[in-house]
């Protein structure tokens, strides 16, 4: 009667990745607890499964990890329903979502609990004490009301990655064969998703990650991240990797010396990482990389103005200058810069909203025609509830609100809010709000994503010269003949919802 479901949902419409999240937990409770994971992204009918498995009556426990966005539209109705029907059940939440909405995730009624950041020892010590029938209150990175208040337990240290047990594949094999994981992406035909570290040691406003690790971040070595790997492309030949760290390249010394290691297994990867810091890696350091397998960067650019950057708390020594100068380096190098840019920041009139649509714009067509190359992901701005931040402050400030209710959030209009495509905040006026999207779909018309392997060489160059005069005028407004080829023909994937196209 203490045995745990451990619930991932959905999260996209294409082939899932490894769940890593889910996973971590799963390895802090090896050998201490039983549990069953249950993949949203698998099932045909999870509730159903959830329910089948709850009513044998040997399950107590309910943890469920879950992101902003589409995770919700499982996570919501069927915790409501758990809850519902099983009322003994215990609820907890993790993820950054409800790390970042504690308020509307407990008082909805049926969640329980919030693991607040890394669960891979606060998880564990809450099962021993609901079991033990003791008080939570020692349990660091967790959240929970008492009699109607809701208490925030202290923050631990980020904990040596090294140290931490390692993810159990074979289980997780047995619940869901593994090679449904490993899908086919542009890096390769069965691409390992890897999570090599926490966190960031930056506190940019608009991030999500950044009041849950509050600028902190701790990194696997080097050798255990290519030990896993190995691992993955041996017992399940896995070819490829994503590495979906918030900031993978916090460290040149660990880029490096996973290059080194990973060199001969002849692997292509992607990560993410910080402009400022890999334009400070050296030119030998680069190459190794490339040579290694390091295909593409995700890169926050985010504005091509630098009093939008100081706006956005983006830190660092990140300048308009050094974006473009840095995206000239990377073309000699061969590795793809993928640039995001955050449009549509609050300001002090509608003008000076647009003038910064506008200038990111030019801007990102200036970037364009340094290094054609460079893959851009457009977002909309949708604030993030970082305490003491002047951006929320100022969003708040606008007359921004987040729903009061958690069943709201799964209202298609906040989904796309967490997609960072609905923007739902009052300085943005229909006119900002099409500027930036008809812009963003000529573009995408022209410079078609490299990461999306279905297009053939002859679509991309038909859509191309469809896309040509608009580009060229810049004449954006009502672009429907590429939105119908990109919608019905081309059945375009926008990286920035779903990431690389996986099949």
């Amino acid at each position: 009667m203490n045995k745990i479901i451990l619930f991932n949902p959905r999260s996209a419409n294409s082939k899932p990745r490894i769940p890593n999240s889910i996973l971590s937990i799963a390895a802090s409770l090896e050998g201490k607890y039983d549990y069953l994971i249950v993949d949203g992204n698998l099932e045909k009918n999870p509730l159903q499964k959830i329910i089948d498995v709850f009513q044998t009556g040997e399950y107590k426990y309910f943890g469920i990890t879950v992101m902003p966005g589409p995770q919700l539209k499982q996570a919501i109705p069927i915790s409501y329903e758990i809850k519902r029907k099983f009322k003994d059940v215990i609820i907890i939440w993790g993820g950054y979502f409800p790390s970042n909405q504690p308020e509307v995730v407990l008082q909805s009624g049926y969640v329980d609990f919030i693991i607040n950041g890394p669960g891979d020892f606060a998880f564990p010590k809450l099962m021993d004490v609901l079991e033990k029938k003791e008080k939570p209150d020692f349990i660091n990175n967790l959240i929970y009301l008492n009699k109607d208040k809701i208490i925030i337990n202290a923050k631990d240290e980020l904990y040596d990655q090294d140290n931490l047990p390692a993810l159990p594949y074979d289980k997780l094999n047995n619940f869901y064969p593994l090679k449904y994981y490993l899908g086919k992406t542009f890096l390769g035909t069965k691409t390992i998703a890897y999570h090599s570290s926490v966190g960031c040691p930056f506190s940019c406003s608009f991030c999500g990650i950044v009041p849950i690790y509050n600028a902190r971040w701790k990194g696997r070595s080097a050798q255990k991240i290519y030990n896993d790997i190995k691992y993955l492309k041996d017992a399940y030949d896995g070819n490829a990797i994503e590495f979906h760290d918030n900031n993978f390249f916090v460290s040149e010394k660990r880029a490096v010396e996973f290059s080194k290691l990973i060199k001969n297994e002849k692997m292509i990867w992607w990560g993410e990482g910080r402009i400022d810091t890999v334009n400070n890696f050296k030119d030998s350091s680069l190459e190794l990389m490339r040579e290694a397998g390091c295909r593409m960067i995700f890169f926050g650019a985010e504005s091509g103005s630098d009093e939008v950057l100081k706006q956005m708390n983006k830190g660092g020594t990140q300048t308009k200058g050094q974006i473009k100068q840095f995206a000239a380096r990377l073309k000699q190098f061969d590795i793809i810069p993928e640039y995001s840019f955050v449009l549509g920041l609050p300001g002090s009139s509608e003008n000076t909203v647009m003038k910064q649509i506008n200038e990111d714009i030019n801007f990102i067509r200036e970037i364009k025609e340094i290094n054609p190359d460079t893959e851009i992901i457009i977002y909309i701005y949708s604030p993030v509830p970082t305490t003491g931040s002047e951006l929320f402050k100022q969003a708040s400030n606008k007359g921004f609100k987040f729903p009061e209710k958690l069943e709201d959030w799964i209202n298609p209009h906040w989904e796309k809010f967490d997609l960072r495509k609905n923007p739902l905040t009052p300085w943005l006026n229909k006119s900002m709000v099409n500027k930036i999207k008809n812009f963003e779909t000529v573009l995408n018309g022209y410079y078609p994503t490299v990461s999306d392997i279905k297009l053939s060489k002859l679509q991309r160059e038909i859509i191309k010269l469809v896309s040509l005069t608009r580009y060229k005028t810049k004449i954006y407004a009502i672009p429907y003949e590429i939105k119908f080829l990109q919608k019905y023909w081309l059945r375009y994937r926008q990286p920035e919802i779903e990431g690389f196209y996986l099949e």
